[in-house]
């Protein structure tokens, strides 16, 4: 039976960055554990590669949710990454760390060190900015970052003024000095090509002896000895099932939907839950699964009088130019994000933070639900607006509907289930409506596609969310940090209450979710995981 210093389950976004990090010394023994296969095709690299893992089983859960009463009764797609990198590599790679608001608000839940004027050197850690080193920014991490201020689409400058006729501010960095306002979006790209943490700290680091990583390989319950001290993992690998043994701790990485599963089937969580199920209670927790927050969108699609990405991508010469001059530059519409401009404002004057996030496209499109999606512009010159309510306070919760490891795990995020929620479903819609009128954007509207004049007033806007919203697949919360275990799964150092051994890092702790993308806040709270978990060994 081999054994580890510490056993890493789930090579996501904070996963490869804990194996990084627990490697480097050569001191400890680090296994990191897997369920999908290689990151090694090129479409990992390609920033627009990602529609290619959209519905693609071999490397996306395609999850979906349980149906949602607020939304028509409809179950909304939940895509996670099942690959190395996670989600990190099949995602849109926007990089917003949040507003920093949310992070003190973490610290003022109870968890001490995780105010923003504490997280923000592990972000700065992460990344390697082209502004250098400021007060705000750094060069010294791994995460390449591109601004795309100088690349956006030229209609991206029709938005801004749009925004600015409107009066609203502007934000030359939401990563900055400045949170609120519009401007162009960051992603997680050098050099035209996606940089997820396998990419930047997994991969660097497979070379080393302490570090060994299983492909292929689920864990499907954790293991505990006679103290009830987690000590181990039941995995099963191509068909086999055996067991791996961690002497100092077991990492919990598996994302906001499967680590909570993975807690539950293995014994912790809700115990009459569990017991209904016939799960073995280790320690009761009955916060684990709960809290489970999400974003959702809707989107306004416009037909131009301009050309848009629409036209550059929409025929096969368009795609034949695009990818001739990536491949020789490695620059153009396929080396970034087709997110580009947006923003973060407030959708009312009575609002004491920014509450809603607004994408502006330079490109409207659909992907087709098969694994060998592509992204399909829409036939004519066009571009979106769409927008998510930032801080959004309904909370649903992750089960496992069976002890069967095998079966997937029952997501409720309940959506639009506060009277908060639904009244910034319309403040969303009636800041695009007010945008639209702006002449910047008149200049170049021919006229609204969808939802046209279905969507006229207050209770047409809710009913259009309520109809056409999806998520933009921002789960989190599920095993949220606090002081309580009657109310939260891990302490403020990440270690489940009440069961030594066994720590969760990843999105799933999240007491509250971020304003904007979540990637970049979860690979900061890897990071500074990692500084927790070595302070307690070394």
């Amino acid at each position: 039976m081999s054994s580890y210093d510490f056993i890493i389950i789930g090579a996501g976004s904070a996963g490869c960055i804990l194996a990084n990090r627990l490697s480097a010394s050569g001191r400890h023994r680090v296994l990191l554990l897997e369920a999908g296969g290689e990151d090694d095709s090129f479409w990992f690299k390609l920033p627009v590669g990602y529609v290619k893992h959209y519905y693609n089983p071999r490397t996306n859960w395609m999850y979906y949710t349980d149906a949602q009463p607020q939304l028509a009764g409809r179950k909304l797609y939940a895509p996670r990454g099942k690959v190395l990198g996670g989600s990190g590599s099949i995602n849109a790679m926007i990089y917003v760390r949040g507003q920093p608001a949310d992070f003190d608000d973490w610290e003022a839940a109870g968890n001490p060190g995780w105010g923003y004027r504490d997280v923000l050197p592990y972000f700065k850690r992460l990344e390697n900015h082209p502004a250098g080193d400021t007060e705000y920014r750094s060069t010294q991490g791994v995460i390449g970052i591109t601004p795309m201020k100088e690349i956006a689409h030229p209609i991206c400058q029709n938005y801004l003024q749009a925004c600015r006729e409107l009066g609203l501010p502007q934000s030359d960095d939401f990563n900055g000095a400045q949170f609120e306002g519009a401007g162009i979006y960051e992603a997680n790209i050098a050099r035209g090509q996606r940089v997820s943490s396998s990419a930047a700290y997994l991969h660097p680091a497979m070379h080393r002896a302490n570090l060994t990583v299983e492909i292929q390989c689920v864990a499907e319950r954790i293991l505990f000895d006679d103290q009830q001290r987690a000590c181990g993992v039941q995995v099963r690998q191509h068909g086999v099932l055996r067991q791996v043994l961690a002497t100092k701790e077991v990492i919990v990485a598996a994302g906001a939907v499967d680590s909570p599963r993975l807690l539950q089937l293995s014994g912790i969580g809700d115990a009459d839950f569990l017991a209904k199920l016939g799960v073995s209670r280790v320690r009761h927790l009955p916060a684990v699964g709960r809290n489970l927050q999400d974003h959702l969108c809707v989107s306004y699609y416009l037909r131009a009088n301009c050309k848009t990405l629409n036209d550059e991508l929409g025929s096969l010469w368009g795609q034949a130019w695009a990818a001739l001059r990536y491949a020789f530059t490695r620059a153009g519409p396929l080396a970034m994000s087709v997110n580009q401009a947006g923003g973060f404002f407030r959708g009312s004057a009575t609002e004491d933070r920014p509450n809603l996030q607004l994408y502006f496209n330079p490109l409207s499109y659909s992907i087709p639900a098969d694994s060998n999606a592509s992204l399909k512009p829409e036939p004519y010159s066009g571009f979106l607006i769409c927008f998510n309510p930032c801080r959004p306070s309904s909370r649903g919760y992750v089960e496992i509907a069976s002890a069967d490891p095998a079966v997937p795990a029952r997501i409720q995020p309940n959506y639009l289930s506060t009277d908060k929620d639904r009244a910034e479903a319309v403040q969303g819609s009636q800041l695009i409506r007010r945008l639209l009128t702006m002449p910047a954007l008149q200049s170049i509207t021919v006229e609204e596609v969808s939802p046209a004049g279905k969507v006229s007033d207050a209770a047409s806007m809710l009913e259009f969310f309520r109809q056409e919203s999806g998520s933009i697949y921002h789960l989190c919360g599920s095993c949220a940090m606090g002081p309580d275990a009657g109310s939260a799964v891990v302490s403020p150092r990440l270690k489940v209450h009440g069961v030594a051994g066994l720590r969760v890092i990843d999105a799933s702790v999240f007491p509250n979710i971020t304003s904007g993308n979540t990637n970049a806040a979860t690979m900061m709270v890897a990071e500074k995981g990692s500084d927790l978990i070595l302070a307690d060994w070394d």
